[in-house]
């Protein structure tokens, strides 16, 4: 009998991935299209690479990258900026662009990423329960498979008899055991709330979706969509940003709070180039194809330990992240600092978990990244909680993915 090694086991699993490999390639190059499109339409030349400085009036670097998000998107438009610092901050800017004091949102994902609940509900801190604006969460069923279904009933009774000014809903897995939102779930939910309630605002944390298929949330009926520039969007590339797209109306209420009533996204000035922001945009598809594929590498990989996984086997990928369930802290931790060794940044740092700022529990987080803490690029995380899930995500190139792939699984059969 054939030894089972870390190279034997990858071997294996690339010739059963062979063809959602061969599906990722065909939307990857749907989405280059795309994206190349958008840079012609916009007639993109080297003088939008320039910087500009105090109040940015007139900054046609900065505008005109919101454009070709909007392009992109298939929205009418989009606040794009370096001045977003996180996906957490993009997706604050778009929460209370839809509401004001005596709103409520109704997410219909259950309870948001660890990061936003002091958003939702902190106290004294600006949060939107400071400023009158409700929020309440209904969870998704999960089947044994790990798909997610909305509560349609529950919802339907929430919009008629509660004044729900918009729907929210995580694209993403979270830190939780699921399947991620396909563009079909999501375009099931905004048809059904809106046959409801005709003007409802519809929002959607994208944080970890773009690119990963052939539609955006704004093409099924999405009114807002955020996320951050150092996931898909930005290519790796890109340093910093985030983003807010969609309608008009509600992406001018995004800049105001950006930066204040009355001039919105008319200012902010970057002195820095915005070379990388338009680059990074540009190789987004493509990073993200590698990602994508790494992805179901790591699934299927690790399945073949014996491990549960998700991706489960002939699923198709609708983020870029793994999750592998270890059962135990030990086995996790171990796992998250193999993935730390095999980065090439940082990866003599021995890994440890820690009181990380916007989350519940202690976090594991490798992240060894050119941009800090740039998850497009591959790292992988976790609360320390129990049933001590890793979230693996990100790999600017396939080929690195593959190696901490074998590395990783190496620890594991030593």
């Amino acid at each position: 009998m054939a030894e089972i090694t870390a190279k034997s086991i990858i071997k294996e699993s690339e010739k059963e991935l062979a063809n959602q490999f061969a599906r990722i390639d065909e939307i990857a190059l749907f989405n280059q299209e795309k994206v190349l499109n958008a840079f012609k339409n916009n007639k993109i030349q080297a003088r939008h690479f320039n910087g500009s400085t105090g109040y940015g009036y007139g900054d046609d670097a900065r505008d005109t990258l919101g454009k070709v998000f909007a392009d992109v998107f298939k929205a009418e438009s989009a606040l794009v900026s370096p001045l977003i610092s996180s996906g957490t901050h993009a997706l604050t800017l778009m929460l209370f662009a839809v509401c004001k004091a005596g709103d409520k949102i109704l997410s219909v994902t259950g309870e948001p990423y660890d990061t936003l609940m002091d958003v939702i509900q902190g106290e004294n801190c600006g949060s939107l329960k400071d400023y009158g604006v409700s929020f309440e969460a209904i969870d998704l069923d999960i089947d044994e498979n790990g798909d997610p279904h909305f509560r349609y009933d529950e919802i339907k009774k929430k919009i008629e008899k509660e004044n729900i000014t918009a729907i929210f809903m995580q694209r993403s897995r979270g830190y939780c055991w699921k399947q991620p939102l396909t563009i079909s779930n999501i375009k099931d939910i905004c048809d059904y709330v809106k046959s409801l309630k005709k003007d409802i605002i519809i929002i959607v944390d994208n944080c970890y979706g773009e690119f990963v298929n052939e539609k955006e949330p704004i093409e099924v009926g999405a009114s807002l969509c955020a996320g951050s520039l150092i996931k898909n969007p930005g290519g790796g590339i890109a340093p910093t940003g985030g983003y807010v797209v969609g309608r008009a109306d509600l992406v001018e209420r995004a800049a105001q709070r950006l930066t204040c009533p009355g001039v919105g996204s008319e200012i902010g000035s970057y002195i820095s180039s915005y070379l990388p922001f338009y680059q990074g945009l540009f190789l987004a598809p493509i990073t993200v194809k590698n990602a994508l594929k790494g992805s179901l590498l790591f699934a299927r990989a690790y399945s073949k330990l014996g491990l549960e996984t998700l991706p489960k086997q002939g699923y198709e990928p609708n983020d870029i992240v793994t999750s592998i369930k270890f059962n135990n802290k030990d086995n996790l931790i171990a796992f998250c600092r193999s993935i730390q060794e095999i980065s090439p940044i940082d990866s003599n740092v021995t890994l440890e978990p820690w009181d990380m700022p916007g989350y519940q529990d202690q976090v594991i987080m490798a992240a060894g990244t050119f941009i800090g803490g740039a998850s497009i690029e591959l790292s992988a995380d976790s609360p320390i909680r129990e049933p001590f899930i890793a979230y693996v995500q990100g790999g600017l190139t396939y080929e690195h993915v593959k190696l901490a792939v074998e590395y990783s699984l190496n620890k594991i059969l030593k």
